[in-house]
């Protein structure tokens, strides 16, 4: 049943098509960005004529540019304040792009012992080996233009960065370098919702959620006027001050991400504007969202625990953390973003099929996607 509107939309949109070569070759455009080679394009053609659109969108998946061009241009923003795509390649990337191409439940993605890099042996130099400290080793594989479809291996994040609460991309060296540099941390829970739930704390805005988790660096008056805070500091600190003690543990030194167990990070509780207000003592976090306007979020499992690891299992879970990445490889493949009520249903079902059975099958969302929008 959940897949009768997906391809009821397939089969509408089929009709505006045209043939199986030049649908081919949208496809590969689409994926990849450049056009196809006679004998991809020829056995493209192929699988679309004999009704397997989806085998023919992974063909296309097996060009490295899909890896080195399309994957890394649409991972990277999520690497930085600025949103920006003109950074260098990182680990945080690097490892997106490996759990893509070796089909890796796109759910652990938050909360996975997971890191890839290129073996230590690729490099004649010992410097351009992975480093915890540098960003060097991932930089080199850009600049070289090293094909990361074939070098990239899996690794242990734990291992490489010496971390005991593993969180998948949110302890990566870039993660740490772009959310835990200087402030609270509070950028990692900010922008652990953007980029994974597509919501930024302004669309989560409520008042009438408690504020016993509101830390003591907020004031209760600002400007003297305590109604500021309540009609609207509140609406966001109540909520996500009450996450933030997932990354209590966590730093950035300058060069790598500085792990403590059991040791609050003295940044977290250094200012101190309203001393009544909460006092961060570990890595205990709620979620006092989960109630309210923002239900509609859809969060499922655990809605309070401790550290990065449980947190991340949280959001990856949610029904918000599904649609957001139908949305951004909707987005990614079809140029647009869904506004028709049949584009709105058809991402509403490639989400549901997403996150089905509990397969987060990245790639064949992707696939999906593509395919989808060749009507255009």
């Amino acid at each position: 049943m959940k897949f009768t509107i997906f391809f009821s939309l397939i089969i509408f949109t089929s009709n505006l098509w045209a043939g199986p070569r030049e649908q081919a070759y949208r496809l590969h455009n689409r994926i990849v960005g450049v056009p196809p080679q006679k004998v991809v394009l020829d056995e493209m053609e192929n699988l679309i004529r004999a009704g397997k659109p989806k085998m023919a969108a992974y063909l296309a998946m097996n060009n490295p540019k899909f890896y080195n061009s399309t994957i890394k241009n649409w991972v990277k923003p999520w690497t930085n304040e600025q949103i920006s795509r003109r950074v260098p390649l990182n680990d945080y990337v690097a490892t997106v792009i490996g759990m893509v191409r070796d089909g890796v439940p796109f759910d652990q993605v938050l909360y996975g012992d997971i890191l890839y890099a290129a073996d230590d042996s690729f490099f004649d130099g010992e410097n351009d080996d992975h480093s915890a400290s540098s960003n060097r080793h991932y930089e080199k594989l850009e600049n070289d233009n090293v094909n990361l479809f074939q070098v990239l291996q899996r690794r242990n994040v734990s291992q490489e960065h010496g971390i005991d609460d593993v969180g998948g991309v949110l302890v990566s060296r870039a993660a740490a370098m772009a959310f835990f540099d200087a402030g609270t941390n509070r950028a990692m829970t900010r922008f652990t919702f953007m980029n994974f739930m597509c919501k930024d704390f302004e669309e989560l805005h409520d008042v009438n959620v408690p504020d016993y988790r509101v830390r003591r660096d907020v004031s209760r008056a600002p400007g003297g006027d305590s109604r500021v805070y309540r009609n609207k500091c509140v609406g966001c600190h109540a909520g996500q001050d009450a996450l933030g003690g997932a990354f209590a543990y966590f730093n950035w030194d300058g060069s790598k991400i500085i792990y403590t167990d059991m040791q609050v990070a003295n940044k977290i509780n250094q200012i101190v504007n309203f001393p009544d207000g909460h006092v961060v003592t570990d890595d205990y976090w709620i979620n006092l969202w989960a109630q309210g306007q923002n239900a509609n979020l859809g969060w499922r499992g655990e809605m309070q625990g401790y550290g990065v690891n449980a947190f991340g299992k949280m959001i990856a879970h949610s029904k918000a953390f599904a649609n957001c990445m139908s949305n951004k490889t909707f987005e990614l493949f079809c140029h647009k973003t869904a506004s028709t009520a049949t584009e709105k249903t058809l991402v509403e079902t490639l989400a549901r099929n997403f996150e089905a059975n509990a397969a987060y099958d990245i790639k064949e969302l992707m696939a999906s996607s593509a395919i989808s929008c060749l009507g255009d």
